[in-house]
């Protein structure tokens, strides 16, 4: 059955990878997953936001991709030793600090695609999810057990959220490809309600008109990343992609809107 977090929204879903920022908005320091980013990301047309959470030193889930500070911030400490409210001051001048709350709060039409990447921000960001809006996010992570427990959380507090495949998962989706099985496929795409996977993963082609189908055929939603050349953009949804997940919202809304 179709998840909620599906049922609206045209396609092909355009996802605006930590929001969006432009050139002229990085020139003035703001950064990717912030409040400025996921505002400018919608402003452009994405139909919804991916991103990141991470858990602060005082149990707050936030929006940010690294374990440390030191890509965004040029800080080396890791972010879970450090507070929400000097995390906040740090990000004031580079578009303002989210908590993964303030996202669904402050942005109440939006859905959000929520990447886990630390094994102790699952449970209190699926608790969250569960609590504030499970029909509006789609989980996911590297790691299949993370997700399974950020969704265990979503449930018990309130409904289940859309989920995409982990790493785990999408190996056993692409194997059950390469061997041609429906059995095999029925049981590999069981629980899924999307799958999102680069077009290639080094020298092995991952996408492939037989995993579209496969997806297709049980309900699942296909969504590749991390796709910034338009003229890709249109040859992926020529092929039958779902959603494209893109630095770029600026030219995949150009691309992919009549």
């Amino acid at each position: 059955m179709l998840h909620p977090f599906f049922a609206e929204g045209p396609k092909p879903r355009i996802f605006g990878h930590r929001g969006y920022v432009s050139e002229s908005a990085a020139a003035q320091g703001v950064a990717e997953n912030s409040r400025a980013a996921i505002a400018a990301a919608l402003g452009a047309g994405a139909d919804l936001i991916e991103s990141d959470c991470q858990l602060t030193a005082d149990g707050t889930v936030v929006l940010f991709h690294d374990s440390t500070l030191q890509r965004t911030l040029g800080d080396p400490r890791r972010i879970s030793s450090v507070s929400q409210a000097e995390l906040a001051s740090l990000m004031a001048d580079r578009g303002g600090l989210l908590t993964l709350e303030e996202a669904l709060s402050e942005f109440p039409g939006t859905r959000f695609n929520i990447d886990m990447k630390s094994a102790e921000v699952a449970t209190p960001a699926g608790a969250l999810i569960g609590a504030l809006g499970p029909e509006r996010v789609l989980v996911g992570s590297f790691s299949d057990r993370l997700r399974l427990e950020a969704l265990a959380a979503a449930d018990a507090a309130g409904g289940r959220p859309a989920t995409g495949a982990g790493q785990t998962a999408t190996v056993k989706v692409l194997a059950a490809v390469a061997m041609r099985s429906s059995s095999l496929l029925d049981r590999a795409f069981a629980g899924l309600d999307a799958l999102q996977i680069p077009v290639r993963q080094g020298p092995v082609r991952v996408l492939s008109p037989g995993l579209l189908r496969a997806a297709h055929a049980r309900g699942v939603e296909v969504h590749i990343w991390t796709v910034n050349e338009a003229t890709q953009m249109r040859e992926l949804v020529e092929l039958g992609v779902d959603g494209i997940i893109t630095d770029r919202t600026d030219l995949a809304v150009a691309a992919l809107r009549p």
